[in-house]
């Protein structure tokens, strides 16, 4: 069996954004020579998430809104966690959008249905985070 692992980094400028980052996961897959198997996906930092949905603008606007009602920003002083930072927000809209996602792998490709993407979600950016791909198989 094959194991392969490569760290990804982002650094977006706005506090909160979704990035597809189907493309450097294919990469990757790519990269390790799997053609049968399973690869990891998961976000290396708390206040961001990585999950699968569809690309479709309208859909992220609707993500920001619902998360917003969830979990506002605003105040800041509403959470006891914003004592020194101002962050508490990202934590609760990750817990909701989840930490990691597993995608089969089938004949060296990701194995999804239609319109399925995998999205890096930052909720408390402007600062590089990680990600992390690990891939088993064969």
């Amino acid at each position: 069996m094959k194991s392969y692992r490569k760290d990804l980094y982002f650094n977006v400028p706005s506090r909160r954004a979704y990035v597809n980052i189907t493309s450097q996961v294919q990469d990757c897959i790519d990269e390790s020579g799997v053609k049968e198997g399973l690869v990891l996906v998961n976000a290396m930092h708390i206040t961001a998430s990585v999950f699968v949905n569809d690309d479709e603008s309208g859909l992220h606007q609707d993500f920001e809104k619902w998360l917003e009602g969830l979990a506002p920003e605003k105040p800041h002083s509403q959470y006891k966690h914003n004592g020194y930072e101002d962050n508490a927000d990202a934590h609760l809209k990750r817990q909701v959008m989840g930490r990691e996602v597993v995608a089969a792998i089938t004949e060296g490709k990701l194995d999804f249905g239609p319109w399925e993407q995998i999205f890096y979600g930052e909720y408390d950016g402007k600062r590089q985070k990680r990600v992390l791909v690990k891939i088993i198989g064969e």
